[in-house]
């Protein structure tokens, strides 16, 4: 369900675009400074060709939005986060091989972008990620991870794919070299408190406690100066 909180400006920038409806998100505009976004495809959350244009529309609005300063993005699924592709599916890969404003393919395209965007990306993760569902996690600024109920996986070198080289270079900066390697190569599925000794996730937190304590962060970042954390955001990685 989507819904806007009556109080964000946006500057006059694409309020309607906020609230129109979506079909694979929950837009939930919380306060000026703070959006929620839940993934909400069932059964589990897979990337289709809807999904890539919605979330590169929806990154768009994030570049352009002046009063935003954060981004939850959770799941409406307790079982899985965000899952792969259906790689057979003629439109999804039709979809990823078109071109995005940033000059790439659509779905590496909006990843990019939603790393360099203004505001801070936070994914709040609950559930099991997979395939694009992980190169999502690592574009995003900050990982959260419920301790009892994550499960990030890579399958790809299983299947003789090999991961794009943006977000190998992301885990890499993430865990460092030799555990971006057994991730990748040994393949095993990671639970929240190996993701959070490896670095993959900033923090694997208690599953009663993931929603409070996101929000706590995020409402904490909401109230912040806009152009701080954008500055500190290109700074950092430089």
């Amino acid at each position: 369900m989507t819904t806007l909180d009556s109080s964000p400006s946006n500057n006059g920038r694409g309020s309607d675009a906020w609230s129109r409806p979506w079909t694979h998100l929950g837009i939930d505009r919380r306060s000026a400074g703070y959006c929620r976004v839940t993934f909400d495809h069932p059964p589990i959350n897979a990337i289709t060709a809807t999904t890539v244009a919605e979330l590169a529309e929806l990154v768009g609005l994030i570049e352009q939005d002046a009063d935003l300063n954060v981004v939850v993005f959770d799941s409406a699924n307790a079982r899985f986060y965000l899952a792969h592709d259906d790689t057979g599916h003629e439109s999804n890969r039709n979809m990823r091989l078109r071109v995005g404003p940033a000059g790439m393919r659509a779905w590496p395209d909006l990843l990019v972008r939603l790393s360099r965007a203004p505001a801070l990306s936070i994914a709040s993760i609950r559930g099991r990620v997979g395939g694009l569902g992980s190169e999502f996690l690592l574009a995003c600024d900050l990982r959260f991870a419920s301790r009892e109920n994550t499960l990030l996986g890579r399958f790809e070198v299983g299947k003789g794919l090999v991961m794009g080289a943006g977000p190998t270079a992301r885990l890499f900066r993430l865990a460092g070299r030799s555990r971006a390697l057994e991730i990748l190569l040994v393949a095993d599925d990671l639970d929240g408190p190996r993701a959070e000794q490896y670095g993959y996730v900033n923090r694997a937190v208690a599953d009663d406690r993931l929603d409070d304590e996101v929000d706590r962060i995020a409402s904490r970042l909401a109230r912040s100066d806009h152009d701080v954390i954008a500055r500190t955001k290109s700074y950092v990685g430089r």
